[in-house]
C-alpha cells in the first residue's frame, strides 16, 4: 500500500503549507485553531508513515 510518488509529493506539499499557516495562526489566531492545524499535519505525517510501513511489511 505504498503511496504514489504523486499523492506523497502532494502530502508533502500540503503540509508544507499546513506547517506556514500554523506559524501565521499561532500569532494571530486562538489556541484551538493553531491545535487543529498542528494535528492535521501530524495525521499528514503519520499516513506517510504507515504507508512506508506497510510497504516494508510486504516486502
Amino acid at each position: 500500500m505504498k503511496l504514489t510518488k504523486t499523492v506523497e509529493e502532494g502530502l508533502r506539499s500540503a503540509q508544507a503549507r499546513l506547517r506556514e499557516t500554523l506559524a501565521f495562526a499561532a500569532r494571530t489566531e486562538e489556541p484551538i485553531v493553531a491545535k487543529h492545524i498542528a494535528d492535521m499535519s501530524l495525521r499528514i505525517d503519520a499516513l506517510i508513515d504507515v504507508s512506508d510501513l506497510v510497504k516494508s511489511i510486504e516486502n
